[in-house]
């Protein structure tokens, strides 16, 4: 019977079993689980970082263009008739002013969004017990002390929380109308882009609006906005620098404390 050396047992392809191999193992495995993590971790943070969707502006339809009218520019259907008064570049009655009730017409949203939040929350209770036995003077049980038979339970809790939170909003943005509904109101939405030396602010904005709130400066107030959606956000060094690392986010979110 002939035994192998362990350089023959490396040789052949089969690595020795034991602490150092599984310790390896569960090294990887744990490396593994980290990059998982921290890639979970920094994901929604960089989703953040970018607008959203669905936010762009929306342009009139164009209606096809027919023989003998004018196709030059980007909206056909102008009839060349030679005369002043063109129905077709924006007419709007006496009865109807210039404000916007149309698909692609442009409106002001004034954002005068305004909420303070409050709340506390504060439990306690306490609960005692007690328990004495007096043993007979005679008998078995007269070697029992008095004061060996005394028990006594006390348990309290107490706890208490507290939430503020204080946001405010003020600023104009332009929209446009994306749909007209049947009852009167409309669908906005837009966004306004900056590019700073500190990086990239953006605000978006979507909502249902009635026609008949719109004033005559076509400005509405966005505490008139139904289904209001309002993202405000940037990327940049001042974000960088008011967030949270992904490690220290990482370790508060494994913390059990």
């Amino acid at each position: 019977m002939s035994t192998a050396s362990p350089d023959t047992v490396i040789a052949r392809g089969r690595r020795p079993r034991g602490k150092p191999a599984r310790r390896h193992a569960a090294l990887a495995c744990f490396a593994a689980l980290l990059c998982t993590a921290m890639m979970a971790v920094a994901s929604p943070a960089l989703a953040r970082n970018r607008p959203s969707e669905g936010f762009e502006a929306t342009l009139p339809v164009s209606t096809v263009a027919r023989p003998g009218f004018d196709t030059i520019g980007p909206n056909p259907a102008r009839p060349a008739t030679g005369g002043i008064f063109q129905a077709s570049t924006g007419y709007a009655a006496l009865h109807e002013g210039t404000r916007a009730r149309g698909v692609g017409d442009p409106l002001t949203i004034l954002l005068v969004e305004s909420t303070t939040t409050a709340k506390s929350v504060s439990s306690k209770s306490k609960k005692n017990g007690n328990l004495s036995l007096t043993p007979p003077v005679t008998g078995p049980f007269s070697f029992l002390s008095p004061d060996a038979l005394k028990t006594s339970s006390d348990s309290s809790f107490n706890g208490s929380g507290n939430a503020g939170q204080t946001s405010s909003i003020s600023s104009t943005l332009s929209v446009t109308i994306a749909d007209v509904r049947s009852n009167g109101t409309a669908l906005v939405k837009g966004e306004k882009r900056m590019l700073l030396s500190q990086g990239r602010e953006w605000i978006q904005f979507s909502g249902i609006v009635r026609l008949a709130d719109i004033d005559i400066e076509n400005s509405v107030l966005s505490t008139r906005v139904a289904d209001a959606r309002i993202e405000y956000s940037g990327k940049g060094a001042l974000q960088r620098s008011s967030r949270q690392g992904w490690l220290g986010r990482f370790f508060n979110m494994i913390s059990p404390f």
